[in-house]
């Protein structure tokens, strides 16, 4: 019977032992998305790149999701490099969100390995084109990784020479909060993922930007830098979530939003009054140009992802400035934006936008970088 026994838990752990070489011997083959990667962000025309403002953001890159058929993140990897080959390049930043910032410093470095600089008395130029693509991966090993490569996009940018460069960048602050990871941005509470403010000119206190607050209970506070809490601004009300409209740095509760939830906020503040408001907007385009003229907004879509907002519809030919189109929040006039120049930058209360021809149109409104508003119009 004793002999019996033992017979039996040996089978029994022979069995074990089978199921977990079986359980281990399981390959999951991570395979290329047929979709890609590709950048969905909208770019400047040019970027000018000065110095003193190397640690600003100078564009976050977008670009959608890859799915490599696998149960395990997905990692991406900034690349920026002097020519489109590629053959050498930069890692700039690394993570697993579909988006990653590049500063102005990043790009300037990459201007001077192209040979550029702003001196107006060498024979440099201090013009020229710097690229930039997206390596999705899964896998860490040199002989399992499975990757793809985006296209090489193109961004032109300019130093300005010497005696230019008086036109500074402009000064930031940053909100932090409970709503970064919500809103796309990054980890919550972490200040290297916080949103930029700008001021309207160096020296001036007047911090203002466009920041997607994705929560159901808002917290945040606003930072003098993007590296940490230190000189940190509250509000000065007595419980966390509260908005009186004013701040302080000691003593201060996490500030809130006016009705206590989430939205598409224009925020400004200023340091030096001490004061803060919050304007919860949802955009539209309106206009002769549209199907329904000047009577009423045509609302579109903001994605999280791309930090832009769209829409797809049919347009008239219109000439500006007396016809066109205009943006504006909330189905009225209070908040609006158009094109003085015509340069697909854009001011609050500027000029209608020209549309070109009849036919169908999709249309951007990015508002991600404070106070560098842009749009697209481009026919289908």
């Amino acid at each position: 019977m004793k002999n019996l026994t033992l017979v039996f838990i040996a089978l029994i752990a022979a069995l074990n032992f089978t199921a977990c070489t079986d359980d281990d011997g399981f390959t999951f083959t991570a395979k290329p998305d047929p979709e890609g990667v590709v950048f969905t962000n909208s770019t400047l025309e040019t970027y000018n790149l000065m110095a003193s403002s190397s640690d600003n953001l100078a564009e976050r890159f977008v670009w959608n999701e890859v799915d490599f058929g696998v149960q395990t993140p997905v990692n991406y990897e900034i690349q920026g490099a002097t020519t489109e080959s590629f053959e050498t390049f930069s890692v700039i930043g690394v993570g697993t969100q579909t988006n990653l910032p590049v500063t102005v410093g990043n790009m300037l470095s990459l201007a001077r390995e192209a040979g550029l600089d702003n001196d107006p008395l060498t024979p440099e130029p201090n013009t020229g084109t710097i690229y930039f693509r997206v390596r999705a991966y899964v896998g860490a090993d040199a002989g399992n990784v499975v990757e793809q490569f985006s296209d090489a996009l193109a961004i032109s940018v300019t130093l300005p020479e010497a005696e230019e460069e008086e036109e500074i960048q402009l000064p930031q602050i940053f909100v932090v909060g409970n709503f970064l990871t919500g809103g796309g941005y990054g980890s919550d509470w972490t200040p290297a993922d916080a949103v930029p403010l700008a001021a309207s000119a160096e020296g001036n206190t007047d911090y203002e930007g466009f920041v997607f607050v994705n929560s159901d209970t808002p917290e945040l506070k606003f930072l003098p830098t993007n590296e940490s809490f230190d000189g940190d601004y509250g509000d000065t009300g007595e419980n966390n979530g509260d908005f009186s409209g004013t701040i302080e740095q000691e003593g201060e509760v996490n500030a809130g939003t006016p009705d206590g939830t989430g939205g598409y906020y224009l925020i400004n503040v200023d340091t030096e009054a001490l004061t803060y408001a919050m304007t919860k907007t949802s955009w539209g385009i309106i206009g002769n140009a549209t199907p329904t003229g000047w009577d009423s907004d045509t609302d579109m879509v903001y994605d999280p992802a791309t930090k832009i907002w769209s829409l797809t519809l049919d347009l008239t030919e219109q000439e500006a400035p007396d016809n066109g189109i205009k943006f504006r929040a909330n189905d009225a006039w209070d908040l609006n934006i158009g094109d003085n120049d015509a340069d697909g930058t854009m001011e609050f209360g500027g000029q209608n936008i020209g549309i070109p021809e009849d036919g169908n149109y999709t249309i951007t409104l990015d508002l991600s970088n404070p106070r560098q508003y842009k749009y697209s119009i481009t026919k289908n």
